[in-house]
């Protein structure tokens, strides 16, 4: 059995929504299955553990750790969609500074050639 549970898990998890009439981020076992198997393989795949103390440990061991000592945080749908856009508008300026800089390039190869 992986320790601490999915019971305490849970309150890790739902301790900022503290205020009353807030929606709880995770209302079952399942979001604490999904979002620890989901961080598992990223480990699995490569991804650098968050914790120190991992030698030895299994993945979905890490991922449970992670998400116990607070190193992982599930999002809200609302939240994700903020990530989302805001990684949309990073991507759209890195595109833009892109364009600018071989814009320049091509200009300074034009100047050297006349």
């Amino acid at each position: 059995m992986i320790l601490p549970s999915y019971v305490e898990l849970m309150k890790v998890v739902n301790e900022d929504t503290a205020l009353v009439g807030e929606e709880p981020v995770v209302n079952s076992r399942y979001s604490i299955v999904c979002a620890t198997a989901k961080r598992a393989r990223q480990i699995v795949a490569g991804d650098e553990p968050y914790i120190s103390d991992y030698q030895g440990k299994k993945p979905l061991s890490i991922a449970v750790q992670e998400l116990y000592e607070g190193k992982l945080k599930i999002l809200t749908s609302d939240e994700v969609e903020e990530k989302d856009a805001e990684l949309a508008a990073y991507k759209e300026q890195k595109a833009l500074e892109k364009k600018a800089l071989e814009e320049a390039a091509e200009g300074e190869e034009d100047s050297e050639e006349a």
